[in-house]
């Protein structure tokens, strides 16, 4: 924290408190060099995090809607509930390490489709179908001569 007076970056806190509204704390501080007393409030971070649509719109990230997916995707598949656990861990960080607090479902769906890929061939395809919406038997065919074209699929955990 700078001081507002001499701009040095070094202080301690005098006295702490929760604001009336409890909604931030208030913090007394004093500069180290000055001497000068000062207030900071610390707030929680309430800007979400946002997902871009396919058509622009946006809303919040939602973890329990990318693990549904997933859940929906690995049904009756030999894949453990820690593997997927560790896709949507790796999609919230994927998420939250945006600059711009916000990610497009395109980058998110490639994202867990390579993880699936690794994975499981078939949970793959279930989850493309869904994301690239495939209109009929040919694309879907399309996309699996592309994984049948790229050999045996290995099986690491993530």
């Amino acid at each position: 924290m700078k001081c507002p007076y001499c701009a040095f970056t070094q202080d301690k806190v005098i006295d702490s408190r929760e604001s009336k509204e409890a909604d931030s704390i208030r913090r007394r501080r004093e500069c180290e060099r000055c001497g000068k007393r000062f207030t900071t409030y610390e707030r929680l971070d309430e800007i979400p995090y946002m997902v871009v649509k396919k058509d622009s719109r946006r809303e919040k990230f939602d973890r329990q809607k990318v693990m549904q997916g997933l859940l929906h995707s690995c049904q009756k598949r030999k894949i453990s509930t820690t593997q997927i656990q560790q896709i949507v861990d790796a999609v919230e960080a994927f998420v939250v390490d945006s600059p711009e607090r916000e990610r497009s479902t395109a980058a998110i769906g490639e994202l867990i489709m390579a993880r699936l890929k690794e994975i499981d061939s078939v949970a793959y395809i279930r989850f493309a179908s869904v994301y690239r919406d495939f209109k009929d038997v040919n694309e879907f065919k399309e996309e699996l001569d592309v994984l049948l074209r790229g050999g045996r699929l290995k099986r690491p955990t993530l």
